[in-house]
């Protein structure tokens, strides 16, 4: 899909970015995509997407952000 790893969760302009959650074993549960004010969005399952800080959705249920991915637009 293009993406590779990256060090930072600013937004950048020209990258779209992902963030990948994952449990503390490291099994992924999640997924973030970055919108152009920064924020984060997600689709909760069968839910409305909702916009988000980054952090926002740790949880027991979908862990923690483990890696965050980018590629050019």
């Amino acid at each position: 899909m293009g993406f590779q790893p990256c060090e930072s969760s600013d937004f950048e302009s020209g990258f779209e970015k992902i963030a990948i959650y994952a449990t503390p074993d490291g099994e992924p549960t999640h997924a973030a995509r970055q919108l152009p004010n920064g924020k984060w969005t997600s689709k909760l399952g069968r839910w409305e997407d909702i916009e988000h800080e980054l952090d926002g959705l740790t949880s027991e249920m979908y862990g923690s952000v483990k890696q965050i991915l980018k590629r050019s637009i």
